[in-house]
C-alpha cells in the first residue's frame, strides 16, 4: 500500500501494467455480484437472539439513567 499520492499513482500504474489497463474496472464490476448469503441470510431466528444478545449489552445508558435531578435553590 502507498503512504503518499505519488506512491499510490506508482502502485495504480504497476496494476494496469500487470493487470491490464481495464483491471480497476473489472474490480468495480465485480462489486456486488457475488453472493449475498452470508451471514444471517439463511436463519431469521438465529439473527433475532443475536440481536437481542446485543441489545441487553448496549453501552448506551437507559433514559432512566440520563434523567438527572436539579434542585432549584430560591433566593
Amino acid at each position: 500500500m502507498s503512504g503518499t499520492k505519488a506512491g499510490g499513482q506508482k502502485a495504480a500504474l504497476t496494476n494496469k501494467l500487470r493487470h491490464g489497463k481495464d483491471f480497476y474496472a473489472r474490480i468495480g464490476a465485480a462489486g456486488g455480484k457475488r453472493g449475498h448469503t452470508g451471514g444471517f441470510y439463511a436463519n431469521r431466528e438465529l439473527a433475532r437472539t443475536a440481536g437481542a444478545k446485543g441489545g441487553r449489552i448496549s453501552r448506551r445508558r437507559s433514559v432512566v439513567s440520563r434523567q438527572t435531578s436539579i434542585k432549584v435553590i430560591s433566593l
